[in-house]
């Protein structure tokens, strides 16, 4: 029988275990690494896709002072779920400043990162009217997305009037190659980066994301903004990960049944049985953001005993072959994300990244926060 812990409710087939925990360890270690420099955390897809409200308020009580999510959208709910929070904390909108919307920014507490020329203009113009508001501003130095680019930059560095009508209270910049340490990309951003800095008006300046902090203190400046690792994802490309796992993905199995050859399993008849095999079947599937690139090539465990996914996984099922364990039967437990099979061992086997897989994950599932406050 499961222990209680990884039961989940009686009546939910798949269930995501998510150990606020090991979330607020993760973070404490980052901001350990990274210090003098503070530690701000990335919340940005609803935490994840683990609940921004549980998450955020679990790195709030761990120490975190400071957020980015990506949507204005995003803010407004975070700033909700941190109401109670002893102090309000800094929260930075990544995607910029669209046009109309400098008075949500104003009112729900929300920093912009400026991302232009325009941008910049449009936030001054606005605190000129209705008073200072605090903003960051983003340079591009290597990754060609968002951000000034190299002629906004010099126009910025020779017109720093521009940046008058509002404090300036993070420069920031982001690493392109921060996963991989050895790539050349790295120094350069770098380098550009406190070049440009000494060329601006002084601020607060971040650079590294979660792989950037592990490149060492060059990249770490005054702040570091961890996301993916936070959630126990591997900073950096074939070495150990550091990070604690936070995320196990468990379903039940709902069906046992007995095929022998010539029969075959699932869409498209990929799976042909050359002999006899015990199939189970586990409610989970691509709407709940088990990859469909999964198909023929994931594992499961039961127990500590592995487990092939056979055939395509469709919309709601997989179909395991538990041939290897004879008295499996409905309703016990399947560990697809756990401590056999971590984030990055399952993007590995979908051809995909620890990142897709996270922020995949469904709400079909039934979350079973454990331990941390939620």
């Amino acid at each position: 029988m499961p222990s209680p812990d990884l039961a989940g409710p009686a009546h939910a087939t798949t269930f995501l275990r998510i150990d606020l925990d090991a979330l607020a360890a993760n973070y404490r270690l980052l901001a350990a690494r990274a210090a003098p420099a503070r530690c701000a955390a990335v919340v940005k897809a609803d935490g994840y896709g683990l609940g921004v409200g549980p998450v955020a308020r679990t790195l709030a009580a761990a120490g975190c002072e400071t957020f980015f999510v990506a949507h204005l959208d995003e803010a407004v709910a975070l700033r909700d779920a941190l109401a109670e929070a002893p102090a309000a904390p800094e929260i930075y909108v990544l995607n910029g400043l669209m046009p109309g919307d400098e008075p949500l920014f104003r009112d729900h507490l929300l920093m912009p990162v400026l991302n232009d020329l325009g941008q910049i203009e449009r936030w001054s113009e606005h605190c000129r009217a209705a008073g200072p508001h605090p903003a960051a501003v983003h340079l591009d130095t290597g990754m060609s997305r968002l951000g000034l680019p190299r002629d906004e930059q010099e126009t910025l560095m020779a017109e720093p009037d521009r940046l008058r009508g509002f404090p300036l209270r993070l420069v920031m910049s982001h690493l392109a190659c921060a996963d991989t340490p050895e790539h050349p990309h790295n120094r350069r951003q770098q380098q550009d980066f406190a070049a440009a800095l000494k060329r601006l008006p002084k601020a607060p300046a971040s650079l590294a994301a979660s792989s950037g902090i592990f490149l060492g203190p060059d990249w770490h400046f005054d702040m570091v903004r961890p996301g993916v690792a936070l959630y126990g994802v591997g900073p950096t490309e074939g070495q150990p990960n550091p990070m604690a796992p936070v995320v196990g993905l468990y379903g039940k199995i709902i069906q046992v049944r007995c095929v022998d050859a010539p029969g075959t399993v699932g869409y498209g008849a990929t799976h042909r049985f050359t002999g006899p095999t015990r199939v189970a079947t586990v409610a989970a599937g691509y709407a709940d953001g088990y990859l469909r690139s999964l198909s023929g090539r994931a594992t499961a465990y039961i127990g500590d005993i592995a487990v092939p996914l056979i055939g395509r996984v469709s919309m709601d099922l997989i179909t395991l072959d538990i041939s290897k364990l004879p008295h499996a039967a409905t309703g016990d437990i399947v560990e697809l994300i756990g401590p056999h099979l971590d984030l990055d061992t399952v993007a590995k086997a979908a051809g995909t990244i620890g990142y897709e897989i996270l922020t995949s994950l469904g709400h079909r599932y039934r979350r079973h926060y454990v331990r941390g406050a939620a």
